[in-house]
């Protein structure tokens, strides 16, 4: 969007040229710039690009422009875009202030059609008859994205599903409701996009929502206590990804013929889900499941045969990866994390039995393992190389990239490490990360920054990355074929220091 309006004011430049101006009592002579006469639908349309706030700016130089503004169809109110996010008042103040700026705005836009309203709201002690005015104004016919985010604690409201469901909101295509009653009786037939977090919505009334609304594509779910029992209709055969986080459901049933991407609790993938054939991607969180890892290779392949994106955690493993003879024949990315908040991940398992899991993708391009832990309780490498492990030669024709990030001198993970790069016959690149950080699997600690910026870590993860380091330079350096790039990540030298 930014490319186009620079590409129009840029149009616009070229084209101006300058006019005297004579007449003055004084004799001065003023110089103005006239643009080239464009039809007002141009004009509007390029008006309508800009950011809220710059819109508001560009209303203040000509009557033309702030009709334009009155006229602006898509209003997004948050503390950024009012101006507030480094606002040095209290914040009683700014809350007063952030409501008198939306609700002068939306008076302005009373009788204007618009398209998208997005209020993120951070005051917990307004009245709520504020809101209820706002959405009367924006909730008209060719509305088509409506996006209403409360705050965490101090308000409790309902939306009020009669300005939705009594025609205004046909033309709905995506909505967002974070924090608040939602109770709907039917559908909205053009509705795409369905996001709902910590909303107080019962099973059956979502249930009257999904049944009439043939269109959607995308449904979310997060943090919805009052959901016991979601059952997705046969009749959404649009409907293409779905997501189902901390729910408290104890049925999921699936009908709708063309799901393609799932993602769910580690609790919910075992429940009788329905139709998943047509899943290719496929998004498991287990943090609070223990022995998943063992379960997704014994269980998924015959669940969701079809897949091709995995993605998987577990909070601990007692069990190593088991060999089953059913296998995952169209998986080409495998991602699978072990989270431990505090604490070292299960000095039980075994991080070279992920061997088997491999070997039961025979496509794989993409494998990515994270280790989230403050401790290594498992046995660590010492020793000549020539004492690890093997498997039975295997050949990984297809992996090209291999991400450990968390690698730590584990002997068994460093046997897993030298057991891919001696049978990845089409390895490209191997990233080992000593530090498992939000910093995101591309982040380049080595660049020159401040002390401080880089996300803190445990000072015992620090000292296990430098024993990691040691373990890749004496176990596996050695083993990296010259046609495969290895990329080591350090901890930063100014931010990761143990004194």
């Amino acid at each position: 969007m930014n490319d186009v309006l620079l590409a129009c004011f840029q149009w616009l430049k070229e084209r101006a040229h300058p006019v005297n101006k004579t007449g003055d009592p004084q004799g001065d002579k003023r110089i103005r710039y006239s643009v080239p006469e464009l039809p007002e639908e141009i004009w509007h349309n390029i008006h309508s690009l800009l950011p809220l706030p710059d819109a508001a700016r560009a209303g203040c130089v000509s009557r033309t422009f702030l009709n334009f503004w009155r006229c602006h169809p898509y209003l997004i109110f948050s503390r950024e875009t009012l101006g507030l996010n480094g606002n040095a008042c209290g914040g009683s103040k700014v809350a007063r202030i952030f409501i008198n700026r939306v609700d002068s705005i939306m008076r302005r836009h009373s009788g204007i059609g618009v398209k998208t309203f997005q209020l993120r709201c951070f005051c917990s002690d307004f009245n709520p008859s504020y809101l209820n005015r706002w959405l009367q104004i924006a909730i008209t016919p060719g509305i088509e994205k409506l996006e209403l985010r409360l705050p965490a604690s101090g308000m409790k409201y309902n939306f009020p599903c009669s300005l939705l469901f009594s025609g205004n909101g046909n033309s709905i295509r995506h909505l967002k409701l974070v924090r608040c009653g939602f109770h709907p009786t039917t559908g909205l037939g053009c509705l795409r996009t369905l996001f709902l977090s910590q909303v107080n919505i019962s099973g059956d009334q979502l249930g009257y929502l999904l049944s009439n609304s043939l269109a959607l594509e995308k449904l979310y779910l997060s943090h919805c206590k009052k959901i016991i029992c979601l059952k997705i209709p046969w009749l959404l055969h649009r409907l293409s990804s779905l997501t189902v986080l901390d729910c408290a459901l104890e049925v999921l049933e699936n009908k709708a013929p063309n799901l393609r991407k799932v993602c769910v609790d580690g609790a919910l993938i075992k429940l009788p889900l329905g139709d998943l054939l047509q899943v290719r991607d496929l998004t498991v969180f287990g943090e609070r499941e223990c022995n998943f890892v063992h379960y997704a290779r014994a269980k998924l392949p015959s669940i969701v045969p079809n897949l091709e994106t995995l993605s998987i955690s577990s909070a601990s493993e007692m069990f190593s990866t088991p060999i089953v003879p059913v296998k995952f024949l169209h998986l080409k990315s495998l991602r699978i994390t072990f989270d431990v908040a505090l604490g070292a991940f299960s000095p039980a398992y075994d991080y070279f039995s992920l061997a088997c899991f491999l070997d039961a993708c025979p496509v794989l391009e993409t494998f990515k393992l994270h280790v989230s832990q403050t401790r290594v309780k498992h046995d660590l490498i010492s020793g000549d190389s020539l004492h690890l492990r093997q498997m039975p030669e295997q050949c990984y024709g297809n992996i090209k990239n291999v991400k450990i990030i968390g690698f730590c001198s584990a002997k068994s993970m460093v046997e897993l490490t030298c057991h891919i790069l001696e049978n990845a016959t089409s390895l490209e690149c191997l990233t080992l990360d000593t530090i498992c950080d939000n910093w995101g699997e591309h982040a380049d600690r080595t660049r020159v920054h401040k002390i401080g910026e880089c996300f803190r870590v445990d000072k015992q993860m620090i000292r296990e990355a430098l024993k990691g380091l040691v373990a890749i330079e004496r176990y596996v350096v050695g083993k990296v074929p010259p046609t495969v790039k290895l990329n080591v990540k350090k901890p930063c030298n100014l931010c990761h220091v143990v004194k």
